[in-house]
C-alpha cells in the first residue's frame, strides 16, 4: 500500500491534483466554485516548521497548521506511539462501561497539566464536539441541582468555539449565523473585548473593566436565575488573535461569581502551551469550572478533544447519579490518547511552554513591536507564540481600510507567493507558529513578514488606497 501511495504521489503533477480534488474534494469555509478555478495549494510533506508543496516550494508554516502543531512536524515520538498503538489495539470504544488503558492514562496526565480544579476529562474527537459537550453538560448539571430553568449560554461576537450546530450557535460569528438558523435557542451573545475597535479614549485597563461588565448587563437582562454559563477563548484566536486587557478576565471571574454562573474556557487554541503557559486561563488569572481542548494536545498528528470538567460540576454529576445521555464513537480513542501522550511528554521532557515564557514568546513580542513603525500597521499584539498585525488605511488616526478592498487577502497572498503561511481575518494579519520554533526562525518569519507588508503597501499606494 505505501509503495503504492507513493507511487502515485510521485507522478502525479500538481495539475492533475488540482483536477482530482475540484472534482472531489468539499473543502471547510471555502468558496467551492472560486476554489475549483483557482486550483488547491497541494502540500505533500512537512518537516519541523516547514512544508513543502507539490512544486517543490519550501513554506514556512506560521500557523503550525491550523494552531495544532504545537510540536513541530515529523516528531518520532508521536509516529511511534500511533504505530505501536495501533498495532495493539486500533480501536474500541468508551461505551458500554468500558475504558482502554490509553484513555485512563491519558486522563490522569491531564488531570497533573491542567489548573488543581480539573480531575477529571470527558473525551469528544475534535474542539467543536467538546463545545456540544459544554451545552449538553452545563444545562445537565442545572438540572440535576433541581434548577432546569439556568439554560442560557452568553458567549462574545467575533467568537470561534466551532462549527458544528451548537459550536457554531456559540460563537460570534455573523457569517456563520446567516447559514443554517443559528444561533440555537438559548444562547445569546454579548461585545467582544477588542480595544483597537471598541476601546478608543478609554486606557485598555478602563476597556478591559468596560468590556466585562458587558457580561453583568446581559446577566441582568436575561435573568441571573436562567443563565448557566459564560464561555470565552482566553484569547480570541479565529476572531483576529485578540489579547484582551488585564483587567478584564478577572472581572468576568468576579461577575461570574457574583452571580453563580459557570464559566467556561475554550483553550482550544490557547491550551497547551501557546500563550506561555500550560493554559490560557492560567495566563490571565482566571478558574474556569469547563474547559475546552483540542488542536494541541495531540499537536494536530491525530483528531482528539475533550472537555476538562472542574470539581463542582464533576461532583454533582457523580454523586447524583443517573445517566449523561451524550457521547461519541470516538470519546478516548486508544490512537489518539497514545499520541496525546506522547505530545505531552515531549511538552514536558524538552521544558517547551516554559521556552515559550521565558524566551521565545518575549522575542517574537519585541520583534513584532518593530513592524509598528511600517505606515500599514496601526497596532500589533502578542501573547506567548500568537500576534497579528493590524492593516490600516491612515496610521495616524487608525482608520481600517473598507472591507471591499480586501487588503488583508491582498497581503495574504503575498505571504503565500513568498513561501509563508500567515492568515488574514479581515484586515488583521495573524500567526501562531510552532512552538518548536527557533530565535532564528523567528527572525527568518519576520523578514518575510516585512517582505509581504512591503508589497501590500506597494498595491495599496498605486491603487490609491492610502491617506495621506
Amino acid at each position: 500500500m505505501n509503495a503504492i501511495l507513493k507511487s502515485t504521489t510521485a507522478t502525479r503533477s500538481t495539475q492533475e491534483w488540482q483536477a482530482a480534488d475540484a472534482a472531489h474534494y468539499l473543502h471547510p469555509f471555502t468558496d467551492f466554485k472560486s476554489l475549483a478555478n483557482k486550483g488547491s495549494r497541494v502540500i505533500v510533506s512537512a518537516d519541523n516548521i516547514y512544508l513543502r508543496d507539490s512544486d517543490g516550494h519550501k513554506i514556512l508554516d506560521a500557523m503550525s497548521g491550523l494552531w495544532c502543531v504545537n510540536v513541530g512536524y515529523g516528531r518520532k515520538e508521536l509516529i511511534e506511539a500511533a504505530t505501536k498503538q495501533m498495532t495493539e489495539l486500533p480501536f474500541y470504544n468508551s461505551f458500554f462501561q468500558t475504558a482502554t488503558p490509553p484513555a485512563i492514562e491519558l486522563a490522569e496526565l491531564l488531570s497533573e497539566v491542567t489548573p488543581p480544579q480539573f480531575k477529571h476529562v470527558f473525551f469528544s474527537g475534535s474542539g467543536s464536539e467538546g463545545n456540544d459537550t459544554v451545552v449538553r453538560m452545563v444545562r445537565r448539571y442545572w438540572d440535576v441541582l433541581g434548577q432546569p430553568e439556568r439554560t442560557v449560554i452568553i458567549s462574545r461576537n467575533n467568537a470561534y468555539h466551532g462549527s458544528t450546530m451548537a459550536g457554531a450557535s456559540l460563537g460570534g460569528m455573523s457569517g456563520m449565523h446567516a447559514q443554517g438558523g443559528l444561533p440555537i435557542p438559548g444562547i445569546t451573545h454579548i461585545e467582544q473585548p477588542f480595544w483597537f475597535e471598541l476601546g478608543q479614549g478609554l486606557s485598555r485597563d478602563e476597556f478591559g473593566l468596560k468590556a466585562a461588565g458587558w457580561l453583568e448587563t446581559k446577566i441582568l437582562e436575561v435573568g441571573a436565575d436562567k443563565v448557566a454559563a459564560f464561555i470565552g477563548e482566553p484569547v480570541q484566536g479565529a476572531g483576529g488573535v485578540i489579547v484582551p486587557p488585564e483587567t478584564y478576565w478577572p472581572e468576568i471571574q468576579r461577575i461570574c461569581d457574583k452571580y453563580g454562573v459557570l464559566v467556561v474556557s475554550d483553550e482550544v487554541i490557547c491550551g497547551f502551551g501557546r500563550t506561555g503557559h500550560w493554559f490560557g486561563c492560567e495566563r490571565f488569572g482566571f478558574q474556569p469550572d469547563l474547559m475546552t481542548f483540542a488542536k494541541g494536545v495531540t499537536s494536530g498528528y491525530i483528531p482528539l478533544g475533550g472537555v476538562m470538567v472542574g470539581e463542582r460540576i464533576a461532583t454533582v454529576l457523580i454523586e447524583q447519579g443517573g445517566e449523561f445521555n451524550h457521547g461519541y464513537t470516538y470519546s478516548g480513542h486508544p490512537v489518539a490518547c497514545a499520541v496525546a501522550l506522547a505530545n505531552i511528554r515531549v511538552l514536558q521532557r524538552e521544558g517547551i511552554v516554559e521556552r515559550v515564557h521565558d524566551d521565545l514568546g518575549p522575542y517574537m513580542a519585541q520583534q513584532f513591536a518593530t513592524l509598528s513603525e511600517h505606515p500599514l500597521v496601526g497596532e500589533v499584539q502578542t501573547c506567548g507564540l500568537m500576534g497579528a498585525v493590524q492593516l490600516v488605511q491612515d496610521k495616524a488616526s487608525g482608520k481600517t481600510f473598507p472591507s471591499a478592498l480586501d487588503v488583508g487577502m491582498v497581503c495574504r497572498g503575498h505571504c503565500f507567493g513568498n513561501g509563508l503561511i500567515m492568515r488574514a481575518v479581515g484586515d488583521r494579519m495573524i500567526v501562531a507558529p510552532p512552538l518548536v520554533i527557533t530565535r532564528a526562525q523567528i527572525d527568518e518569519m519576520m523578514a518575510l513578514i516585512r517582505r509581504c507588508l512591503d508589497l501590500t503597501l506597494t498595491d495599496a499606494t498605486r491603487q490609491g488606497w492610502l491617506r495621506a
